[in-house]
C-alpha cells in the first residue's frame, strides 16, 4: 500500500501539469482564431489520430522495430567496449576520446550520410539508433565499474582471484545501477534517432508519416504522430524500470528510506 502511495505521489504532479498544459492549449487554439492548419486543439488531434489509427499503427511498427533492433545492437557493442575499457588502460586512453568525439557529430548531418552509404532499408535506421544510444550506455557502465567496492576487490585478489573473477563478482554488479541510468538516457534518444533516419530516407515509419501529413497540411496528423512517438518513448522508458526491478531488486531496497 505504501509503495502504491509513493508511486502516486511521484506521478500526480507531472500529470497535473500536463493536464493544465493541454487545457490551456485547447482554449488557446479555439479562442485565438489561430486556425487548425497552424495549431489544432488537442481534441482535434486525438480525433484525427483515432480516425487514421490504422495508418498510424502501420507506421509505428517499423519505427518500433528499428528502435528495438538498433538498441539491441547498441547494448551488445556498448558492453563489449566497456569491458575492454575496464580491462585495459590502453583501451581506455584510446577509445574514450574517440567515443566523446563521436558525440560532436550532429544528427542532422549523420542521418543523410548513413542513408547514402547503406540505402533506404532497415540497416541505416538500426545503425543510427545504435550510434546515438551507444555513448550513454558505455559511460554508465564504465562509471559503474569505477564505483565498485575496492575492499572487496582487494580481498578477492589476496585470495588469488584474477580480473575476470573480480569483474564478474564485484565490478559488474556495481555497474548495474549506472548501466540502467545510461539505459534510460539512451532510450529517450532512440525513437528520435529512428524517426530522423526515416526523415532522411525510408518507405514506412512515423517519420515518413509525419512528412506525408506535413505535405498535406494536416498539422493535426503531424501532432498525432508526435503524440504516438512520445508515448512510445514513455513506454520504453518505463520498461527500463521494470527490467531493473527484475535484474537488481536489491537496488530499490537500498534506496528506500526507513520509516
Amino acid at each position: 500500500m505504501s509503495r502504491a502511495r509513493g508511486i502516486l505521489e511521484r506521478v500526480w504532479p507531472p500529470l497535473v501539469v500536463l493536464a493544465l498544459g493541454v487545457v490551456a492549449w485547447e482554449f488557446y487554439s479555439r479562442l485565438s482564431g489561430i486556425g487548425n492548419a497552424v495549431l489544432p486543439p488537442p481534441s482535434r488531434v486525438v480525433q484525427s489520430g483515432w480516425a487514421d489509427h490504422a495508418s498510424l499503427w502501420d507506421n509505428t511498427l517499423p519505427t518500433l522495430r528499428e528502435v528495438l533492433i538498433g538498441f539491441a545492437v547498441s547494448l551488445v557493442f556498448a558492453f563489449v567496449v566497456s569491458v575492454a575499457i575496464d580491462a585495459s588502460g590502453i583501451a581506455r586512453r584510446s577509445l574514450m576520446p574517440v567515443l566523446i568525439g563521436s558525440q560532436t557529430i550532429p544528427l542532422i548531418v549523420l542521418a543523410p550520410l548513413v542513408v547514402i552509404w547503406f540505402g533506404f532499408g532497415l540497416t541505416p535506421k538500426i545503425l543510427l539508433v545504435a550510434l546515438v544510444t551507444f555513448f550513454p550506455i558505455v559511460v554508465g557502465l564504465v562509471e559503474g565499474y569505477a564505483s565498485s567496492d575496492r575492499d572487496a576487490i582487494t580481498l578477492l585478489r589476496t585470495m588469488g582471484a584474477r580480473w575476470p573473477t573480480t569483474f564478474r563478482l564485484v565490478r559488474l554488479p556495481a555497474a548495474l545501477p549506472g548501466f540502467f541510468t545510461g539505459l534510460r538516457i539512451a532510450i529517450t534518444y532512440a525513437v528520435v534517432a529512428a524517426i530522423f533516419a526515416e526523415y532522411a530516407g525510408a518507405e514506412f515509419g512515423l517519420g515518413v508519416y509525419m512528412q506525408g501529413a506535413k505535405a498535406s497540411f494536416r498539422t493535426d496528423l503531424v501532432l498525432a504522430a508526435v503524440v504516438v512517438s512520445a508515448l512510445l518513448t514513455l513506454v520504453l522508458f518505463a520498461a527500463t524500470y521494470v527490467v531493473q526491478a527484475l535484474v537488481i531488486p536489491w537496488y530499490a531496497e537500498s534506496k528506500r528510506v526507513p520509516q
